[in-house]
């Protein structure tokens, strides 16, 4: 018994410097952590670009904007995207308007040629491919008083990036000769804007379907009309 003890005590005094050693090993691992590696260790703070793309995803997905929600996704405050966004009218007005100078210049890229049947070409193939958008269909069955206020109202700029999209393609035209338009051409493309609300978004104004070939045909008409045209001219 005398002899087990005595190898007992020699066993845990070998074993014991084992025990002490192991904070010092600790201590090593953790003086290897330099200030570059803690923070390639925290994720990136967002940025106003990571909002956008968020949204964009979102509006594609058919998420509903919340505020609360992206700050959270982003790893930001609320008051932060508020600060980026502006209102959460605007931030839905940033997307309709990029997609909106999307649409218009995928249309302008896909004709060739000059004079009326360039612009005929060109004015269909931008009011169809509005139409055609499933996500913007969707915003607005899904609530379409909010969604005029966004598409329409001065709060979301909306209608007003739009027209400024549509007469830079005026002034284009204009330098080109491909258009010799019978009035202004801001007051000409505010006008087109609103005349494509009234046929494309019929649904949610008046209740009644969207005339899609009325949309074109009115359209044209004001593009097609030129300055000097004995027809506009007062008597």
């Amino acid at each position: 018994m005398k002899r087990t003890r005595v190898k007992d005590s020699r066993r845990a005094t070998k074993e014991a410097p084992s025990r002490t050693r192991r904070p010092a090993s600790r201590e090593k691992a953790r003086a290897r952590v330099t200030p570059l590696s803690q923070r390639l260790e925290v994720p990136s703070r967002a940025t106003p670009q990571d909002l956008f793309s968020l949204a964009m995803r979102w509006w594609n997905e058919g998420e509903r904007f919340d505020i609360g929600r992206m700050a959270q996704e982003l790893g930001v405050s609320r008051a932060t995207v508020f600060r980026w966004a502006g209102t959460r009218e605007l931030l839905y007005g940033e997307v309709l308007s990029f997609r909106f100078e999307a649409a218009l210049t995928a249309a302008r890229s896909e004709f060739q040629g000059e004079g009326t049947a360039y612009v005929a070409d060109v004015t269909q193939r931008l009011i169809h491919l509005i139409v055609e958008d499933a996500p913007l269909r969707r915003f607005i069955q899904q609530d379409s008083e909010y969604a005029m206020r966004v598409l329409m109202s001065k709060s979301s700029r909306v209608e007003e990036r739009c027209a400024a999209s549509i007469r830079r393609a005026l002034e284009e035209g204009v330098r080109e000769k491909r258009l010799r338009p019978a009035m202004g051409l801001e007051a000409l493309s505010n006008v087109i804007v609103r005349v494509g609300q009234f046929f494309l978004y019929r649904d949610a104004l008046t209740g009644d379907p969207p005339d899609v070939q009325a949309a074109i045909t009115a359209t044209l008409i004001l593009l097609t009309a030129e300055e000097g045209d004995a027809r506009w001219n007062r008597r």
